[in-house]
């Protein structure tokens, strides 16, 4: 019989084969310290990626869907696969070069309240600044927030593990439990926030969430949608709102939500009309519509 893994490591791979193959490697290279799988998702690539991976690492699960499902849905196919104790999301674009998980999981067994855990995340990039050193919270109104630490160097400050609101959707980690627990991610997101949504119903639900920097993930970003495409400007507009819409109530999200279409949206789409970016000012208009169209707001 198969002895279970202590991990099950779940990455999508959306026409990003290198990438993919890169995290693969990295991982294989890197990490001793715990047994682990490797669940790859392929999100309808155009070519049949999921083929090509189980070639070249027969080792690997691959799944193929036949649709693109989305982050969420994507990485909601890979959890029904996994066998782990434990489920690591991460990225296909990010790399590891060092063994980190044991402390991981350390973290995670230090209280049975603490459900799940996010490592430090660096940019892939030179300097390699910090991307991800926690989260402040969410404002109730303008749903703003900060990333601890994001574009600074690695200093003392940014190596202490502590509490946050909100892990990195491109490397986390949760107990079994909490699935269990709480449920999948949320599709009705497709694309961006459904790991903030995620992270808020992990709370309510009793569950700490933490960074620690036992463990670094370098991260190359948005390698699959571009930094200032359409597709990204489109789809933070409209989920934003949603977030609003199904994580706040009475007054507040009334208040949230006419912030949102009155004030950030057309200041944001303004904004890209004067810099030349026509495509980026109307994907800004078409999030807040396709927000008010959208028929089941609160589906998970």
């Amino acid at each position: 019989m198969n002895e279970v893994p202590q991990i099950s490591f779940i990455t999508i791979c959306y026409n990003g084969l290198e990438d993919t193959c890169e995290l693969i490697e990295s991982l294989h290279r890197t990490i001793h310290s715990v047994s682990y799988e490797i669940i790859v998702v392929d999100n309808a690539s155009r070519q049949d990626e999921a083929a090509v991976i189980a070639r070249r690492y027969p080792q690997v699960k691959t799944v193929r869907s036949d649709r693109n499902l989305g982050f969420s849905g994507g990485n909601n196919l890979g959890m029904q696969h996994a066998t782990g104790c434990y489920l690591f999301l991460i990225n296909n674009d990010t790399y590891l070069t060092d063994d980190g998980l044991q402390p991981l999981i350390a973290r995670l067994e230090t209280h049975p309240l603490i459900g799940a855990v996010s490592p430090q995340i660096r940019f892939a990039q030179p300097p390699q600044h910090i991307q991800f050193a926690g989260y402040t919270p969410l404002s109730t109104i303008t749903l703003r927030n900060e990333p601890i630490g994001c574009g600074r160097a690695d200093i003392e400050a940014f190596r202490v593990p502590h509490p946050t609101p909100y892990l990195h959707g491109a490397a986390m980690m949760l107990k079994r439990e909490v699935l269990e627990q709480v449920g999948p991610m949320p599709e009705v997101y497709f694309l961006y926030y459904e790991e903030l949504d995620w992270c808020t119903q992990m709370t309510r639900a009793g569950y700490e969430l933490w960074y620690d920097p036992c463990c670094t993930v370098f991260h190359k970003e948005s390698q699959s949608t571009g930094q200032q495409s359409p597709l990204r400007t489109f789809y933070l507009t409209r989920n934003r709102l949603l977030y609003g819409w199904r994580n706040r109530s009475g007054l507040n999200r009334r208040l949230c939500l006419l912030y949102q279409i009155g004030v950030a949206a057309p200041k944001n789409s303004l904004f890209f009309a004067l810099s030349g970016k026509p495509r980026l000012a109307l994907a800004v208009c078409r999030g807040v519509w396709a927000f008010i169209c959208l028929p089941k707001k609160q589906i998970p």
